[in-house]
């Protein structure tokens, strides 16, 4: 049972050796002397942060358009890198300098398990591009899944070095906290609702919900919530008392905007990623603890916890009135507009099980209409499992779950490994893993997760777990 476990979550894989042999490495190195005589890319790392940087420092506040021509600019600085890699180097670095300072070009050519499931998504993506009826705008879709693909890919390579990996955090942090700062302002003084956002029929009539700089509460729940979990963990990450004061101030601020966007998914996030997080703390931290509260104090945080909540739906109206929405089935506008293009969606899975109709939302906007219930149109499926089904079938959807699958067991191997050496690092890891959680659980019932300001976030969070990965001591944390 183990050695199937092994396998299928790729802990073995000899990914030294793959490298060498492998007919797509074949292309690292071509332009190796050249990046010997050049002194722009003896900075090649911080480069490569500085557009990393860019993308979260931009992206709520500028267009999508714009946003994509940095991810263009992302990608052609990761082929750069890549092809101007020296291959001799690969697979010379110890396993510790993944979580050490001074990690450079040595390493920064590892291929990681989630790396290879990426690029198994990215073929069948692709075939499904080429065989999909509406193959025109399913290779749009296909283009921008390639550039995020891409990020993904540059954001694992610079994110190695630890300066470089806290950097960009503390950059998206802060914009983050000035998004949360301005939703806070709209919840104080008014803000015009820009589209039908709550129940015309329900007491949240009048409600303000913010959505600060993205124009949609849905959208700014999704773009907070890793913003929630990564403050939390700077609290813990952070050494002096000043900085660790900062972290507070922008959990409690992220916290507050997330909750006031009204966004029910982004509440089922919020807990999800919250309880995933401090699970890990009280894992990361029970080494040091008393025996009686290494065995209490997972149950009493969660029983604290789950008063905290029981207690704040209870008192606060609009709260009340916004979680019993849930569970009102048709009754709510909401749930029965979902329900109805849920439904709708199936159809379409049905007629295309295996390769599905092709990536993006353009694909789905030429194929839905076919399928639609009168009067419910929609730009998606409203569920990442059924968006990632219709575009990439059911082959797509297992080989996506493979991803997530081999993500989480690398993050837990890595936490174990960081525990057992107290690195402050594996903070930042647990953050992700906690973030990850916390976006698919928002993203069973909306697919805010494919706007750009929320999916280069998720990439971002698959890049934190895979910049962790050090092969040579895999087995002996999990042997420990």
């Amino acid at each position: 049972m183990s050695s199937v476990w092994q396998h299928l979550t790729l802990i073995n894989l000899p990914l030294p050796q793959w490298n060498q042999s492998s007919y797509l490495h074949r292309w690292v190195g071509l332009l190796k002397d050249w990046r010997k005589d050049s002194w722009f890319m003896q900075w090649a790392d911080e480069w490569g942060a500085l557009l990393v940087a860019l993308v979260f420092g931009l992206s709520p506040f500028v267009s999508n358009g714009l946003t994509g021509v940095v991810l263009i600019a992302c990608a052609g600085f990761w082929l750069l890198l890549t092809l101007s890699d020296d291959m001799g180097d690969i697979g010379d670095a110890g396993a510790d300098d993944a979580t050490s300072t001074g990690v450079r070009n040595s390493i920064a050519g590892y291929t990681t398990p989630i790396h290879l499931l990426v690029l198994l998504y990215w073929g069948i993506a692709t075939v499904s591009t080429a065989l999909s009826p509406v193959r025109a705008a399913a290779f749009e879709g296909w283009t921008k899944l390639t550039l995020y693909m891409m990020l993904f890919a540059l954001m694992a390579r610079v994110l190695r070095s630890p300066r470089i990996r806290s950097v960009v955090i503390l950059v998206y942090l802060l914009v983050a906290l000035l998004v949360s700062v301005v939703g806070l302002r709209q919840w104080f003084f008014g803000a015009t609702a820009l589209a039908t956002w709550v129940d015309q029929g329900s007491t949240m009539v009048g409600t303000t919900r913010v959505y600060s700089f993205l124009g949609n509460p849905n959208l700014l729940a999704g773009y907070l919530l890793p913003a929630v979990v990564f403050s939390a963990a700077a609290f813990f990450a952070w050494k002096r008392w000043l900085p660790k004061a900062l972290a507070l101030s922008m959990w409690m601020i992220n916290a507050s905007c997330l909750i006031l966007t009204y966004s029910r998914g982004g509440w089922i996030g919020l807990v999800v990623s919250s309880f995933v997080l401090l699970m890990l703390l009280i894992y990361w931290f029970s080494r040091y603890l008393p025996r009686f509260w290494r065995l209490w104090s997972l149950p009493i945080a969660l029983g604290v916890s789950a008063a905290v909540v029981i207690f704040a739906v209870g008192a606060v109206d609009p709260l009340r009135d916004r979680v019993m929405s849930i569970f009102a089935g048709r009754d709510d506008s909401s749930n029965n507009f979902r329900l109805n293009v849920w439904m709708a969606v199936i159809e379409m899975i049905r007629d295309r099980p295996i390769l599905g109709i092709g990536p993006g939302n353009d694909a789905f906007n030429k194929v839905y209409p076919r399928y639609q219930q009168a009067g419910y149109t929609a730009l998606s499926a409203y569920s990442i499992p059924l968006e990632i089904s219709v575009e990439t079938g059911l082959v797509g959807l297992t080989c996506f779950l493979w991803i997530l699958l081999v993500t989480f067991n690398q993050g837990w191997v890595q936490i174990r490994k960081l525990r057992q050496v107290a690195n402050r690092e594996a903070f930042w890891l647990i953050a992700a893993v906690a973030s990850m959680m916390g976006m698919l659980s928002h993203g069973l019932v909306d697919t805010v997760w494919y706007r750009p300001q929320v999916n280069t976030l998720w990439w971002l969070m698959l890049a934190v777990v895979a910049s962790y990965y050090s092969p040579s001591s895999e087995t002996e944390a999990i042997e420990d």
